[in-house]
């Protein structure tokens, strides 16, 4: 139990230290110098390519090497990166090491997920339960990076999750025992799927992936300044922006455990479907509303965007063996990743340009096509045999 209370808080430092750049940056672009905080969003692009086109080696160390020692370097990477950060004194040094902390941050998935569900009784609950934890880790970015900007600055919004994130990583090199064989010579289950819907099934995950990476990178590193602007008279100050944030994604992460629960009684995509169709039509009313009604509209469009995220891990449970799982996730996180990268990058210069309505719009049709990808799935899950 302290073992897998460990990676779920993982999961939440993962989510955690990749966001808080995007609620402290009007003050980091300040001290350094910027006119506008858009100016200063491309230099973040390098930590997200970085999440994408690490997880493949990752995913490859994690099955040949072993799962353990990967996570102890996700765990004290991550740590001293963020501090490095902190320490930084302008834009091209900060990219640099946000980038370098990028690359640590890669490692969670492809490896503490499939660590994680290994010897899980209930699969899609777990799932659900860890993916809640990220997304608190995201709500707790929100509202602890608005409070230390506020009283302690914004290197302290770095360094404190780093300092947080040393000490887990002690207590999971003091917990866990070294792994016997690493994943790729254990064996595990077998699954009864053939070769095309194999091949369909990761057209399928890794589009969707992709287009859901797209949305939630746009959406958790743009909610700060679409607030700012849609929420002005409650969020002009950094703690009371941090607050807000924070309450739309604790509400909203509670998706992730109603979707595990689901996963584990019934096929994926009867469940995913009405779950990215939710996605469009939340867009398109928060498009243009103001105020509360805009507050309301943005926890919708968050509770489904975080509802689909344990779909990517629960397809990888039910159609992949386990011997080879972090290099299939480190495969498509690559790819998916790599590619959604970008629209941190884009995510400044697309605002300035066309404004937040244009965004949510353009988020609108993204899931739209998310929801066409979805329908390829196959109706039916795999049945599971065991290993002979």
């Amino acid at each position: 139990m302290a073992i897998r209370l460990l990676l779920y808080l993982g999961h939440a430092i993962d989510h955690l230290a990749l966001l808080i750049f995007a609620t402290a940056v009007g003050s980091i672009a300040i001290d350094f110098g910027f006119a506008r905080w858009e100016e200063l969003m491309p230099y973040t692009a390098g930590a997200f390519l970085m999440f994408g086109l690490a997880s493949l080696p990752a995913g490859r160390y994690g099955d040949l090497w072993g799962r353990r020692a990967m996570m102890l370097v996700f765990y004290f990477g991550m740590g001293l990166s963020l501090i490095v950060v902190a320490l930084t004194q302008n834009a091209w040094q900060m990219g640099i090491a946000l980038t370098v902390m990028g690359a640590f941050s890669a490692i969670y998935h492809p490896v503490g997920i499939p660590l994680l569900i290994r010897h899980a009784s209930k699969v899609g609950t777990t799932i659900g339960i860890n993916g809640l934890a990220g997304n608190l880790g995201i709500a707790v970015a929100a509202l602890l990076t608005g409070v230390l900007v506020k009283y302690a600055g914004w290197r302290a919004a770095f360094a404190v999750p780093g300092l947080a994130t040393l000490g887990l990583g002690l207590c999971f090199w003091w917990l866990t025992a070294p792994e016997t064989a690493p994943p790729a010579r254990n064996g595990g289950r077998k699954l009864t799927i053939d070769r095309a819907a194999a091949i369909r099934v990761f057209a399928v995950l890794t589009c969707t992936t992709t287009l859901g990476s797209i949305l939630f990178n746009f959406t958790t590193n743009g909610n700060a300044e679409l607030l700012r602007e849609r929420f002005a008279g409650i969020t002009s100050d950094p703690a009371s922006l941090g607050l807000a944030l924070a309450g739309i994604y604790a509400i909203a992460s509670l998706a992730q455990v109603v979707v595990g629960r689901l996963i584990d009684r019934y096929p994926i995509k009867s469940i995913f479907l009405p779950i990215v169709g939710g996605q469009v039509v939340a867009f398109l009313l928060a498009a243009q509303a103001e105020g509360w009604w805009f507050y309301g509209y943005a926890i919708g469009f968050m509770t489904f965007v975080f509802g689909a995220i344990p779909f990517t891990d629960a397809i990888i449970a039910r159609f992949v063996d386990d011997s080879m799982r972090s290099r299939v996730a480190g495969l498509r996180l690559a790819v998916s990743f790599g590619l959604s990268s970008l629209a941190v990058g884009l995510l400044g210069p697309f605002v300035k340009a066309s404004g937040f309505t244009t965004l949510i719009l353009t988020m609108a049709l993204i899931a739209a096509l998310t929801l066409a990808a979805v329908s390829f799935l196959p109706a039916r899950d795999p049945a599971v045999r065991a290993s002979g």
